[in-house]
This record gives C-alpha cells, sequence and structure tokens, in this order.
C-alpha cells in the first residue's frame, strides 16, 4: 500500500473480533513509531505492546472512552519520558502506528491518555517508572464490520494561500 492510501483510508474502529495480532506485525508497527519525527532529535519514545486478554481487559476499566480495547488484539501504550516537548513526539508516533497498522490491514483507535484521571493508576499497573507520561492508547486488532469511509472537510474549505 502506497503512504497516501493508507492516509486516505485509515479509520477509527471500535469493534474488534479478538482475532490476534502477529508479533512481527506488532514489531513492525512500533518500528514505524519510532521513525517519527521528535522534537531536537530526543527520541523519548517508549513503548507497551499488550496482548493478554486479562490486561485488555484492565485498560478498557482504567478509560472512560476506550472500554472496546477489551476485544481487540493488541493495545499499544505510547509513552514518553518527561521532556519539554513529550507531547508533540508522542503524538506523533501514534499518528505513524496508526498509519503503519493500516498498512498491514489491521483496523486501529487511538485513545486519549495525556492527563486523563486514569493516567498514573494506568502506569502503576504497567510499572512505568517515574519520569515517564502516558500519551496514548492504542487499539488495534481486526473487525468483522465493515469499515465506512467518514466525509472529510473539501480542500479548498480548509487550504488558505498566502493568508487565511
Amino acid at each position: 500500500m502506497q503512504t497516501l492510501d493508507a492516509l486516505r483510508i485509515r479509520r477509527s474502529v471500535r469493534s474488534f473480533n479478538q482475532k490476534p495480532v502477529a508479533k512481527k506485525d506488532i514489531e513492525q508497527i512500533i518500528d514505524a513509531a519510532r521513525f517519527a519525527p521528535t522534537a531536537r532529535n530526543v527520541q523519548p519514545f517508549e513503548f507497551i505492546a499488550v496482548t493478554d486478554r486479562a490486561s485488555l481487559k484492565k485498560i478498557s476499566e482504567f478509560t472512560d472512552n476506550g472500554k472496546f480495547i477489551a476485544n481487540c488484539g493488541c493495545s499499544i501504550i505510547v509513552l514518553c519520558q518527561d521532556t519539554k516537548y513529550y507531547l508533540e513526539d508522542g503524538c506523533a508516533a501514534t499518528e505513524n502506528i496508526l498509519i503503519a497498522a493500516t498498512d498491514l490491514g489491521l483496523s486501529s483507535c487511538w485513545v486519549a491518555g495525556d492527563k486523563k484521571p486514569y493516567c498514573q493508576d494506568l502506569c502503576n499497573f504497567f510499572n512505568v517508572p517515574p519520569g515517564v507520561k502516558l500519551v496514548s492508547l492504542i487499539a488495534l486488532g481486526y473487525t468483522d464490520e465493515p469499515v465506512e469511509p467518514c466525509p472529510k472537510r473539501a480542500l479548498n474549505d480548509l487550504l488558505h494561500w498566502q493568508k487565511f
């Protein structure tokens, strides 16, 4: 798949069939994440790949909008060392994960993490050391539901040349 095609067809999916995600696919997705740009090339990323069904259920219980994580094949916990631009760096890595997953034929959904009330409890559960912050949770897996395109604003409605 070409990059622009993956960008166009990627959708947030919240219905998963519990089919496991292959370890090689998870490694390839995280490998893509590590190539995300970072401020001053600090590369503050840390990732936890969670495939254990009980742990996926626990993640879903921590979240307020990620109950579907209990049924996905893998959840990627995106963390960053607490640097000046950890949030921007971690979000860039998160986007790379979403695009790489699409490229490999996986469905995904980005669930908010940073500044949520459950951040510290989730980090404690996964033994995240001090000085490392939760940026996002990502559900990965396979869906049996049709993935429909969602409407997007037209390019000429949002692109401005020279001035707004």
